[in-house]
Parts: structure tokens; C-alpha cells; sequence
């Protein structure tokens, strides 16, 4: 009788790990694969809506609806710039915020579970039906509130007299370079969208934090490594696998919520031109898949696996 072949250790975690994307790859080909074919189908061509009998007819125009948005369009080109580049200077600050957040709430404190609870409830609050309520909220209360919080605002602007290009001056005189500078200033600007986008990443890095194995920081400890030497040897290689996914999500994340979805939304339900809008659609969609790319390769060859 012939023998059975078993499975090695590697294989049966290989296949643990495609039977957890399997409901992900399933819905990924029966609806996202079709809505990107078409999406394509759409850019090459001239869709009108039959708003008699129903459906849409389409005509090819080839090139035309790519050479008109980057050449003709006015903003396309300056408004997906601009996604980049705040993706750019946003996902490291998001990353270096969430690790930094998790190994704080790593430790253990009195009243740990609420203040991990505070962290995540952006996350709550930016789904679209909380969204909706307080956009309500805020417009319901917004005539005796907001004359008092412009002369609130007027009277702090008067009294505050702190001149932001006076420190940029002093930290160039000491020699750090102005586009560093730039960086930071544009990265305080927005800490109140970096606060709110990090709350899944602090979660899976704090998952991360806790599957760290004890006996790594016990040997650290006896071979009299400090806080220092300990997270960079042991912490951070520990956790880059779950760097990797963070990135990903994070710069998903933010094209999901950029400005060039919002104007393919508005040319395509407003304007009425779905031929432009998927063009939109279809190329902010190739360059954050580049992205992707280019940023999980060189992550990849410096990460470290602990099996």
C-alpha cells in the first residue's frame, strides 16, 4: 500500500495562509476583477446613458480620453501631484507614530484598555454613517456656535504673536537643511490626519509587540544591551513583517481618501463623463500600485522573518 505524503511545516502554514485570503480572492475575481475590466473598457471609450430604455451605449474614441487628461483637463495632473506627494510625507509619519504609540500602550498601566480604546475611535468616527451624523450636528448648531468661534479665533490670532519663520531661520543658521525643514513644518500641519489615519496601525502593531517572544528581551538584558541597542536589534527587526502590512494599508488608505477620488467622483456623477472619470480611476489606481511595488520590495529585502 502506497504511503501517504505529509505535509512539511512550511507547507501546512502555506496553506493556512491561502485558505485565510480565499474569501478575500474569491470576492477580489467575482466583483473587483470584472469592475477593473470594465473600468478599462470605460477609459477607451464614450459612455452615454439610455435613460429611456435603460443601460449604456459605447463608443470608442481610443486615446482621446487620456490625452485630454494630461493635456487638456485643468487640475488632473496638479491634484494627483499633490495625492502623491502628501502620501509621500504622510505614510512615514503614520508609521513612525503608530510604533511609537503601540510600544507606549504596550506597557502596562492602569487604565490601559481606555486609552487604547481612545486611540482607535477615530477609526470609528471617520466611517461614513458617524461621518454623516455630525456633519448634521455641526450644521443643525451652527448659528449661535459658529459667530462665537470666529471671534474666539479672531481674538487668539490677535493676541498670539509667534512668528513661525523666525524658528525656521534659527534652526537653517544651525545647518539643518531647509528641506528637512519643510518636511517637519508640513508634517505638524497635518499631525490632526495623522492622529486619526493611524488607529489599525497601532492595533496591528501592538499584536506585534505581544507575539515578540520574552526570552529575546531576557537575553538582551543578560548581554547588557540598552533600551536602545534593544529596539533596534530586537523590537524593530521583530516587527518589519507588520511594517510591510501597515505601509500597504496605510498608502491605500490614503489614495482611497485623496482628492483624485473625489474628482473622478465629481466628473463622473456630476459631469456625467465616465469615460474621463475611469481614466481618473484607472490611473490613480496604476500609480498607487507602483507605489506598492517599489516601497514592499525595498522593505522586503531588509525584513526579518522569525518563524
Amino acid at each position: 500500500m502506497k504511503k501517504r505524503k505529509r505535509l512539511t511545516l512550511l507547507q501546512k502554514r502555506s496553506l493556512h495562509g491561502y485558505l485565510f485570503i480565499l474569501p478575500w480572492l474569491i470576492g477580489f475575481i467575482a466583483f473587483y476583477v470584472r469592475s477593473l475590466i470594465m473600468t478599462g473598457q470605460f477609459s477607451f471609450s464614450n459612455l452615454t446613458v439610455d435613460a429611456i430604455n435603460g443601460g449604456f451605449q459605447l463608443e470608442n474614441v481610443g486615446f482621446a480620453n487620456y490625452i485630454y487628461a494630461f493635456r487638456v483637463h485643468p487640475s488632473f495632473k496638479q491634484v494627483l501631484t499633490t495625492s502623491v506627494a502628501d502620501m509621500v510625507i504622510d505614510v512615514p509619519l503614520i508609521i513612525f507614530f503608530s510604533l511609537f504609540m503601540a510600544m507606549m500602550l504596550n506597557r502596562k498601566f492602569k487604565g490601559r484598555s481606555i486609552v487604547r480604546a481612545i486611540f482607535f475611535l477615530p477609526v470609528i468616527l471617520n466611517s461614513s454613517a458617524i461621518q454623516a451624523a455630525m456633519d448634521l450636528s455641526a450644521t443643525m448648531m451652527a448659528g449661535g456656535i459658529s459667530s462665537q468661534a470666529a471671534e474666539v479665533t479672531a481674538t487668539a490670532s490677535s493676541t498670539i504673536a509667534f512668528d513661525i519663520n523666525y524658528l525656521m531661520n534659527m534652526f537653517i543658521s544651525l545647518g539643518i537643511p531647509g528641506a528637512f525643514m519643510d518636511y517637519i513644518i508640513q508634517a505638524v500641519s497635518r499631525i490632526n490626519d495623522i492622529i486619526s489615519a493611524s488607529g489599525v496601525q497601532i492595533v496591528i502593531f501592538i499584536a506585534a509587540l505581544q507575539s515578540i517572544p520574552t526570552s529575546m528581551y531576557e537575553v538582551a538584558k543578560i548581554e547588557g544591551a540598552t533600551a536602545y541597542e534593544t529596539f533596534w536589534k530586537v523590537t524593530f527587526p521583530m516587527v518589519m513583517p507588520h511594517i510591510i502590512t501597515n505601509v500597504v494599508y496605510t498608502i491605500v488608505d490614503s489614495f482611497t481618501q485623496s482628492e483624485v477620488v473625489d474628482l473622478a467622483y465629481d466628473v463622473a456623477f456630476n459631469q456625467m463623463n465616465y469615460g474621463l472619470s475611469s481614466v481618473f480611476s484607472l490611473v490613480s489606481t496604476i500609480v498607487t500600485v507602483l507605489i506598492l511595488m517599489l516601497v514592499v520590495w525595498f522593505i522586503q529585502k531588509r525584513t526579518f522573518y522569525y518563524n
